[in-house]
């Protein structure tokens, strides 16, 4: 297969199900208006309510819900084969990921910007609520602290990559107050962006290494990113955050642009195997497509994260309605071009050319050295590591040079890693002060401050990184996280149905989705609750059981939402029943 007829097919495909699928959504489902009046405007506090530009908001939404997901997912997930991991990128980003990422906005957006775990309570009832927001606690605990640690061993890893990371602070500090006087964005934001491409090139002479603490580097690293995500999460969102995930999108277009003329030049074919015969060989140590695919590849395809973003930072900043169609659906769809981009500079490009142990490997020979076991694939710098050869190598055939476009790819990727990690403290920040609001609405004491709060989540995720020595606590949870992710997704999924169902709307649009995300992620979840009971984990079976009541909990109180207004419904019509709602009386948005 040539790699530029897949990455053509697939931007077309996604240009059609923007104009066809995702209006269809916007106008016929959630009927999206622009007389409704935004919570950005109707709550406007400065700090996270801030209404603000269609672009800026995407480009800060598009980089939150990327991260290193687009990229590590499908290096892991085309150890089956890049046919199904394209499928699944393709299909799930249009029909799942997307509509899930939308859904959360919309809803989140019409109902005072409030979390998708907080609106539990009101769509569902109040008894569910409290079950999904322990789930949202628990997976931002751990992506607050691996994303730390990631980010430590990241910049251990590309010295160079130091410089021009650790300079976009003050750079975003400077979009960010130039943006709030009035100046153009455009302008600046070119001035940012060159700034940027300097400090990547002087990184190149200019490795930061620092000294380690207690005999490691990532410890020093990952405390002082503990400092500054506290900073980042209670500064107001238009003074940093905003700003360089303004930045970083983009540094994301320009990268996936550079990488599109290094398919256009090159078209590299995809020197994988369509479907690995390597996966289904006696003795392989990769374990089975189904369910784990579906769990690997998340963010290029669906991730329960999204919904965190979407309703947790994007629906605060959104200036109309009418703008959660491309911020929500779009987003998610230039997501899944990025993921089909990773694709390709791992199938194709890495083929161009791959130095290991020595030996110089070209063709299906490099992938078949890199992905030689599902063991072979693991560990952080491998997956980033297909990628970055390859990117490199698709680059290098219009004459940049390996080293720059490896730094380059560095820095890209170290800061999608940054942008996941402070955008989660702040999200993780709010969810918990509505976790801890009492039944009149008033945040509990001392969490009604944004600082106290910020300070609870940064030590508690630093508690968990240094549990284990090097900064690896976190990996304790991590075989939690995969499945965990995915089922957030499938619960988001889950409200958003009800929702629907309420509203008198088609609410298959959600529901088919939600059945086939929960029934991989309680496969996989059944999987690893075996391989923790094999191998003694009673840490991982307490909590794995403790995951599964909790989703049986909300399940539960979604089917008998779903039965009393069915009942109402025959009686009076859906749109009177969603508004006599005992669990909300004054009726939801």
């Amino acid at each position: 297969m040539n790699s530029l007829v897949l990455l053509t097919g697939t931007v077309v495909a996604y240009l059609a199900a923007y104009r066809l699928y995702g209006r269809y959504l916007g106008r016929k489902i959630f009927r999206l208006t622009s007389s409704n009046s935004m919570p950005a405007h109707d709550l406007c506090d400065g700090i996270d309510f801030i209404p603000s530009k269609k672009h800026i908001v995407l480009g800060h939404h598009f980089t939150t819900i990327a991260g290193l997901g687009p990229i590590v997912g499908p290096a892991i997930g085309i150890i089956w084969g890049w046919l199904p991991a394209f499928i699944w990128v393709l299909f799930g980003s249009i029909f799942m990921g997307a509509v899930h990422d939308f859904a959360a906005m919309a809803i989140s957006a019409r109902n005072q910007g409030r979390t998708i775990g907080d609106l539990t309570g009101t769509i569902i009832s109040p008894a569910t609520k409290l079950a999904f927001q322990v789930i949202i606690q628990f997976l931002l605990w751990i992506v607050v602290s691996i994303f730390a640690m990631i980010m430590g061993v990241l910049f251990q890893m590309y010295p160079e990559a130091v410089l021009p990371i650790v300079m976009q602070i003050p750079i975003a500090l400077w979009l960010g107050r130039q943006l709030r006087r009035g100046k153009s964005d455009l302008l600046c934001s070119l001035i940012a962006v060159a700034l940027m491409f300097a400090f990547v090139v002087l990184g190149l002479h200019l490795p930061i290494i620092l000294p380690p603490i207690l005999g490691s580097a990532v410890i020093t690293w990952t405390l002082l990113l503990f400092v500054y995500v506290f900073v980042a999460a209670t500064l107001p969102v238009d003074m940093l955050l905003q700003p360089r995930d303004y930045i970083n999108s983009h540094q994301l277009l320009i990268v996936m642009a550079l990488l599109t003329v290094g398919i256009l030049i090159a078209h590299p074919a995809m020197t994988a195997p369509a479907i690995n015969p390597a996966a289904t060989a006696p003795g392989s140590d990769i374990p089975p497509l189904f369910p784990l695919l579906f769990i690997t590849i998340a963010c290029g395809a669906i991730s329960g994260f999204h919904s965190l973003a979407a309703s947790g930072t994007a629906s605060k900043q959104v200036t109309q309605e009418q703008d959660i169609l491309s911020i929500g659906y779009g987003g998610m769809l230039l997501e899944g071009v990025l993921a089909t981009i990773a694709l390709i500079a791992i199938a194709g490009g890495l083929g161009m050319g791959l130095d290991k142990g020595g030996v110089h490997f070209t063709g299906a020979a490099a992938f078949n050295a890199h992905y030689a076991s599902w063991a072979a694939a693991q560990g952080l710098g491998q997956k980033i590591g297909a990628f970055v050869t390859g990117a490199a190598n698709m680059m290098a055939c219009f004459g940049l040079s390996r080293e720059f476009g490896t730094a380059l790819m560095a820095v890209f990727i170290v800061s999608f890693a940054g942008t996941t990690l402070d955008s989660a403290t702040r999200i993780q920040r709010l969810t918990l002060q509505e976790l801890c609001t009492n039944r009149h609405g008033k945040i509990l004491r001392p969490l009604d401050n944004r600082f106290a709060a910020t300070f609870v989540v940064v030590v508690l995720a630093a508690l968990l990184t240094f549990v284990k020595p090097g900064a690896g606590g976190a990996l304790i949870l991590w075989p939690l996280f995969g499945a965990l992710n995915q089922l957030l997704a499938a619960l988001g999924l889950t409200v958003a149905t009800v929702y629907l169902a309420r509203k008198g709307r088609n609410y298959l649009v959600t529901m088919l989705p939600m059945l086939f995300m929960l029934l991989m992620t309680g496969w996989a979840m059944l999987n690893n609750l075996r391989r923790f009971v094999d191998n003694g984990d009673t840490i991982l079976i307490i909590l794995s059981l403790v995951i599964f009541g909790l989703t049986g909990w909300l399940l539960v109180g979604a089917i008998s939402s779903l039965q009393r207004l069915r009942q109402r419904s025959d009686s009076c019509g859906p749109e009177v029943a969603f508004e006599q709602s005992p669990e909300r009386p004054d009726g939801l948005k």
